[in-house]
């Protein structure tokens, strides 16, 4: 099964299990009246309504290229993100009014505690189960969609569990406000997850770089550099759902003929497509050594050198990325 797939298939799975834990939920508010429970069941039907459009994102993003989307539909996946952490903080804001206009207008009765505490603590702990699933899967498989849902049933679960040990208290002190007073803070946290999924995917958005995949690509190309590589340089990379777009220039000897040169590029494909799967595409443009180039060049037997390697330069994401070949005066990381 490809990743796509496997990856609309999890999704389902989710969305399923959101809506079973929103109804647990609700149960519990219902039976207890408690306006921090109703917080919880608040965020499970943003969870609910974001599993769905990530069921839709996933479903999008699976399809194959064509030409009116020649790199694919995996930016749907930035968008379904978007609406997910926009939804969460207008949850965040509604549960923040109810619990305002309980404190100071409405005061609220509780009863069946105990029962809505097993309830909600059921819900926590299918959400911790599927929510680690589904972020590993996501982080392996490059999907935002499945990060975005891990993300968001993780941070329920810590949520509830603060939540449950707010209304243990409440149980026992049978101080009232601490109901009102859970609900708000916990909306906060809520608020906050939002804001930082809205960040993510307006980063992809925006094709942002990102530094952890740089830093993960450059140190893996350092480990496993061949003598033919001279340089790499204007080094790019944008994520498109769960594809990976990578293109670069690698300076290869000069004299090496068509084949030649293409191996050194299949050979740089293969290593980053076993680190990083076979959704990346590749692009890498060759280009030809310049006398320049001698003195970071440490390829043995040379026979056409012209000047003595004096330094093996340290590919960094400063000097990887930036379009230009590598010299030594202007490198400041040779080794």
């Amino acid at each position: 099964m490809k990743a796509s797939q496997y990856n609309l298939r999890l999704q389902k799975i989710i969305t399923v299990i959101a809506i079973v834990l929103f109804v647990l939920k609700m149960c519990a508010w219902y039976i207890t009246n408690s306006v921090a429970i109703l917080t919880d069941a608040m965020e499970s039907i943003v969870n609910v309504i974001a599993a769905l459009i990530g069921v839709y994102s996933l479903y999008v993003s699976a399809k194959p290229k064509d030409e009116d989307h020649p790199y694919g539909h995996g930016k749907v996946e930035f968008l379904s993100a978007a609406i997910e952490g926009t939804l969460i903080i207008v949850a965040g804001l509604l549960v923040i009014y109810k619990a305002t206009l309980s404190v100071l207008i409405h005061p609220h009765s509780i009863q069946k505690l105990d029962y809505g505490i097993i309830l909600v603590a059921a819900t926590a702990l299918i959400n911790f189960v599927a929510g680690t699933f589904c972020l590993r899967t996501g982080r392996k498989n490059n999907s935002l969609a499945l990060i975005a849902s891990g993300k968001h049933l993780r941070t329920d679960t810590w949520s509830t569990l603060g939540i449950i040990a707010g209304l243990i208290l409440l149980y026992f002190t049978k101080l009232l406000w601490l109901d009102s007073a859970l609900a708000i803070l916990f909306s906060f946290i809520i608020i906050y997850t939002g804001y930082k999924i809205i960040r993510t995917s307006i980063a992809g958005i925006m094709d942002e770089a990102d530094i952890e995949l740089l830093k993960k690509l450059v140190a893996l190309l350092n480990v496993n550099r061949r003598e033919n590589w001279i340089d790499l340089h204007n080094l790019r990379m944008i994520k498109y759902g769960g594809t990976l777009h990578i293109d670069c220039h690698l300076t290869v000897p000069w004299y090496l003929n068509v084949r030649e040169a293409h191996d050194e590029v299949e050979a740089l494909a293969t290593i980053v497509r076993h680190e990083f799967g076979e959704t990346v595409e590749l692009f890498v443009h060759s280009d030809y050594c310049r006398e320049f180039s001698c003195s970071i060049c440490y390829k043995k037997n040379c026979l056409v050198r012209l000047h003595d390697f004096k330094n093996r330069v340290e590919w960094t994401i400063e000097n990887i990325i930036k379009d230009s070949k590598h010299r030594l005066q202007n490198l400041s990381t040779a080794v």
